[in-house]
């Protein structure tokens, strides 16, 4: 399927110039939010498959792809304030939002922060509190600055660098990693999260594989059989996709083909 910009533009919110481009068109928007270090790109061929049948809004977010970098530290909740102004700016009441990674702990805050926006929230391989992650990502995360000069030259060589030159790519890991040396826990929030939420895991994910059934869990799953009829399912749905890691789980269509029914849903 072949990937198709209806167009891009730059909003400016919160002291940002934003970055976003519109692919498709019709039905409810739903937000895309990438993982870090990467931008739009990364979702792969799930961008035009979520894009045959609704309007995509992918964004860019604060230090990445085409979104300059500002003054200020990176913070899931900060750039969940940026999504929530970006669709104010568009005159949008009602968004679905769909982050992977980093962008699916962005996507958590903006439905818990402004929950009359987001009517369905897809979470792509991302946890609700930091220590869900395996002790050797954690171990990652915290070495990101001492690394920084070797991590950012990497990829200021490869087709990533090549692709967005402006990226200050050393600033960014290290603020990446700032980011994710800080501890979180979002449970309480995610308990009461309004939207209706589609939880998406690799079955060789990056953490703990309790931390999924404790995610479904706080959304009301996992708790009684669901009925004959399907009449006592929870409204929350959990996928976890076969033959995919943390890494590579977006080199497929696998993502849009469990998302796109649930985003459909009446």
């Amino acid at each position: 399927m072949t990937q198709t910009t209806v167009r891009s533009d730059i909003a400016a919110v919160n002291g940002l110039q934003l970055y976003y481009e519109i692919h498709g068109s019709g039905g409810r928007p739903l937000v895309v939010l990438h993982g870090g270090v990467a931008a739009s790109e990364s979702f792969g061929p799930n961008l035009p498959a979520l894009a045959a049948s609704r309007q995509v809004i992918a964004v860019h977010l604060q230090g990445h792809g085409r979104t300059r970098d500002v003054d200020r530290p990176l913070r899931f909740e900060d750039m969940a304030d940026d999504i929530a102004a970006l669709a104010a700016h568009l005159g949008l009441k009602k968004i679905d939002v769909l982050g992977y990674s980093l962008g699916g702990g962005v996507a958590q805050q903006v439905a818990i922060r402004h929950p009359a926006l987001v009517e369905r929230l897809v979470v792509v391989s991302q946890p609700f509190k930091r220590a869900a992650w395996y002790p050797e990502v954690l171990g990652a995360f915290e070495a990101m600055a001492a690394h920084a000069p070797q991590i950012a030259a990497n990829i200021a060589g490869s087709p990533m660098g090549a692709l967005y030159p402006g990226v200050k790519w050393e600033a960014l890991v290290r603020k990446i990693g700032e980011l994710e040396s800080h501890d979180y826990d979002w449970s309480g929030d995610v308990a009461k999260l309004q939207a209706r939420t589609l939880l998406v895991f690799a079955d060789a994910d990056a953490m703990h594989p309790e931390h999924m059934v404790a995610f479904y869990e706080l959304l009301g799953g996992g708790r009684h059989d669901a009925g004959m009829d399907g009449s006592r399912r929870p409204a929350a749905r959990w996928a976890v996709l076969p033959g995919t890691t943390h890494y590579d789980l977006l080199a497929t269509e696998a993502v849009a083909r469990v998302a796109v029914p649930f985003l459909d849903a009446a």
